[in-house]
């Protein structure tokens, strides 16, 4: 079976792979990344609310380990967001995935400069809506992700968002081998996208508490954030996020829930995780499939296995 024939975008990127690195904010360096376009993948540099000079670093740091194409991620509620974009096509990056918002004021822009435009989805009616925007691909990304989230799972969203649009469709959330890339693919998806399993490789640069957290986590160590105050978010289970979902119980119950003390929470919190591999204050973003995740591997050898797996499935 040959990826290339189900998605020209990979074929077009000089991909070996149809695998994309999840654009993790800041778990998604550009070592990391570089190391997974350079292994053949497609590796996706993080920003979340960075600064432009901050994502101009990170690329030269892609650039550092590859020659090969990658992408940045962008947070379209970033306050620095027209800033990113003048970076990003300064520097000639060839793909832009997105996030948290609506793209299409940047689209025919970034299409002027060859930058292929993918947005992450979370609902059928918003792949549809991105297909008329004139995106170039979507990842329909399930519940089982780590990260921000939806509500529906990537069994359920991948098939229907594959029936309701024409464009590529990457299926992402609770992928983390060949099996789950082989029942992407029978579900109508032409690539995949994972994160948590590349959090666990030798190049990624998470602190080593975050690295042994997810090779250590069980089936049931995570849980989501956001449930009763909104923007909702898997992690790992630990004593900031269960602090989390407590404070959260308490605000909802008062006449005028405090959101400040929420935002307070969690500000920050994903920095001292990745940072500073902090238990205590840190969020630990990872998915449902960190219990499938038991060594630190190296991104070439997690790329190569987990599409040898899948081809002998496919096969």
């Amino acid at each position: 079976m040959s990826f290339e024939l189900n998605n020209p975008l990979f074929e077009k990127l000089g991909m070996k792979y149809p695998i994309i690195q999840g654009g993790m904010a800041w778990a998604g360096t550009g070592h990391l990344a570089g190391s997974v376009s350079e292994a053949g993948g497609l590796g996706i540099i993080g920003t979340g609310y960075w600064k432009a000079d901050k994502v101009r670093e990170e690329i030269h740091r892609a650039r550092e380990v590859t020659d090969k194409p990658f992408g940045v991620n962008v947070m379209l509620l970033s306050r620095h967001i027209r800033e990113v974009f003048d970076v990003i096509i300064e520097e000639g990056v060839k793909v832009v995935a997105t996030g948290a918002g609506d793209p299409s004021p940047f689209i025919e822009e970034l299409h002027s400069h060859d930058i292929l435009v993918i947005p992450v989805v979370p609902s059928v009616g918003l792949a549809k809506m991105m297909e008329k925007k004139g995106v170039d691909a979507v990842v329909a990304e399930g519940m089982e992700s780590g990260g921000h989230i939806g509500s529906l799972t990537t069994m359920t969203l991948v098939p229907q968002v594959v029936d309701a649009v024409n464009i590529p469709v990457i299926a992402a959330g609770g992928i983390g081998d060949g099996r789950g890339v082989a029942a992407a693919f029978m579900l109508g998806a032409s690539g995949v996208q994972m994160g948590t399993r590349f959090l666990a490789s030798e190049e990624s640069e998470v602190h080593e508490n975050f690295k042994n957290a997810v090779v250590k986590a069980k089936d049931i160590d995570t849980l989501v954030t956001g449930e009763i105050m909104g923007n909702r978010a898997r992690v790992l289970k630990t004593k900031m996020s269960k602090n989390f979902v407590k404070q959260e119980r308490i605000e909802i119950q008062k006449p005028k829930p405090d959101a400040d003390a929420i935002e307070d929470l969690e500000n920050g919190s994903l920095r001292r995780a990745v940072k500073d591999g902090d238990k205590t204050t840190g969020a630990f973003m990872a998915g449902q499939i960190s219990g499938l995740i038991t060594e630190l591997k190296p991104v070439s050898a997690i790329l190569e296995d987990t599409w040898a797996q899948a081809e002998k499935l496919l096969n």
